[in-house]
């Protein structure tokens, strides 16, 4: 008997010995989306790099050959993605709310080449490198090798899920290699930098590794960029997020219209996307540091920005009638052009609403919505196309560090649309109303800008640096407008 007791006690301690070994070998983290602790070293961020002796390059030295490229990129919200004011705000928010680690899983997308190397983990520009203040850098692009998209803990882009490896070791000295869509020609490099080309860099997925943000722990979807353009017609004919963002403006129509690649003449280096805030803003910083041409290039991606969102949508008015009169108007509002949702990205955050006024032959106002309150607020009423967050207890949040769902979500899909109704009580003899509705769009509702910019590293002088003395009053772009006279009897 004791020695039956014996051999099960054994097998006991043997069965948890292995059980034990198991879990330490397997990925850490949960069971629903586990985490491969020994890919993806700079967890929460998913990027992955493979050290060589060949360091980064800064982008001056990029401009030595590839002047053009250097300049559209050099006023591109890629290059400005570190030092915006209003991520420095973000992430420093960020790190005292949840801890220091939850900076690599913003820096690794903001100046991915600084967080793999580690000279970034944290908020601030103070000290740093030019490698590191030039965030989304030509070489960060050009020294990606490989995606690592279906290794993930979602088993789909995020979070930085690519590969860099700036180098190669060389027999004598390290080897740059930088990659791109092309076969390269035999003088490809300039003695610099050997060639290699990719199939991936004219394609969403590559692009996909940064613009497709999960929650940094529970793995949610709170930026879907990526998924808005892989589920569109846009995926489906082939165009891509180079085909629109790396082209001007009238290439960009022409794209999204006719559904056909631009000409290889026609990519730039561009990135130009919504965020005229950012380019305003940075046009004020170098036109105080004495850089008049730097704010040129800023102030043309601002007004490519303006002109972008004024092309993404249509409007279109209609009557109901109960009873032979006029009961409600509907206003249906079209995605014509973005190949993704319109607003995408921090969808709970961004402001796209709808201005309705209509008024009767004399002037009187039968209709008002959407008005901006005096504190730059919106209304509880108005109709928003945007999504509204929540955190685990399911209560409302807005910061994505406690976003792990939306308890709402209203953007309007590629080529999709979206109505909105709002009834109609005229005075007795009325013969018509005249409707006018505008579609608006800001960065972030004024409140949560000011908090941002509040938030700002002690480093960062928002006086010294941008002119700005006071928060100002977010800028409101008026997207596209419609006024349509209607009967008020059928």
């Amino acid at each position: 008997m004791q020695r039956h007791l014996l051999l099960i006690c054994v097998a006991a301690i043997m069965l948890i010995t292995a059980c034990a070994v198991a879990l330490a070998a397997s990925p850490s983290s949960s069971s629903v989306f586990p985490v491969d602790r020994d890919l993806f070293k700079f967890y929460p961020s998913l990027m992955v790099y493979e050290k060589t002796k060949a360091n980064f390059t800064e982008p001056e030295t990029c401009a030595g050959c590839h002047q053009q490229q250097y300049e559209e990129w050099h006023g591109s919200l890629h290059s400005l993605a570190f030092v915006d004011p209003v991520y420095q705000g973000e992430m420093n928010k960020a790190v005292k709310a949840v801890g220091k680690e939850i900076g690599r899983h913003c820096s690794s997308c903001h100046t991915p080449a600084a967080t793999v190397t580690g000279e970034v983990s944290g908020p601030g520009l103070k000290g740093l490198s030019p490698v590191a203040k030039a965030g989304v850098s030509c070489d960060v692009c050009h020294s990606v090798s490989s995606l690592n998209h279906c290794r993930t803990p979602s088993k789909e882009p995020e979070n930085g899920s690519l590969v860099l490896r700036p180098g190669e070791d060389g027999k004598d000295s390290p080897v740059q290699v930088k990659r791109g869509p092309h076969k390269p020609a035999e003088e490809c490099g300039g003695g610099f930098h050997e060639c290699k080309q990719t199939d991936f860099h004219v394609k969403a997925d590559l692009c996909a590794s940064c613009h497709q943000v999960y929650h940094y722990d529970k793995h949610y979807p709170l930026e879907a960029t990526y998924l808005e353009w892989k589920h569109s017609p846009y995926a489906q004919k082939d165009i891509h997020c180079q085909d629109c963002h790396m082209v001007d403006h009238d290439t960009f129509v022409k794209t999204a219209d006719s559904m056909t690649k631009p000409q290889r003449k026609e990519y730039r280096h561009y990135f130009n996307g919504a965020n005229y805030l950012l380019y305003f803003l940075s046009a004020e910083a170098a036109k105080k540091s004495g850089d008049k041409q730097q704010s040129v290039r800023l102030m043309k991606q601002y007004e490519m920005a303006v002109k972008r969102l004024q092309k993404a949508a249509e409007l279109e008015i209609t009557s109901d009638y109960r009873n032979g009169r006029l009961a409600e108007i509907k206003v249906r509002v079209k995605n014509i052009r973005a190949g993704h949702n319109l607003p995408t990205s921090l969808t709970n955050v961004r402001q796209m609403w709808l201005e309705v006024r209509a008024t009767d032959e004399k002037g009187k106002v039968v209709i008002a919505s959407g008005s901006l309150n005096k504190d730059g607020s919106l209304p509880s009423n108005v109709r928003k196309f945007n999504s509204d967050g929540m955190g685990s207890d399911m209560h409302f949040a807005i910061d994505p560090w406690v976003v792990t769902a939306f308890s709402s979500h209203e953007t309007i899909p590629p080529k999709g649309f979206k109505d909105a109704w709002f009834g109609v009580q005229v005075p007795a003899g009325t013969k018509q109303v005249t409707i006018e509705v505008k579609l608006r769009y800001r960065q972030a509702d004024q409140q949560v800008a000011e908090k941002l910019l509040k938030a700002v590293p002690d480093d960062i002088n928002l006086s010294r640096d941008y002119g700005v003395t006071q928060i100002p009053v977010l800028p409101v772009v008026d997207m596209i407008s419609l006024k349509k006279v209607v009967a008020v009897r059928q």
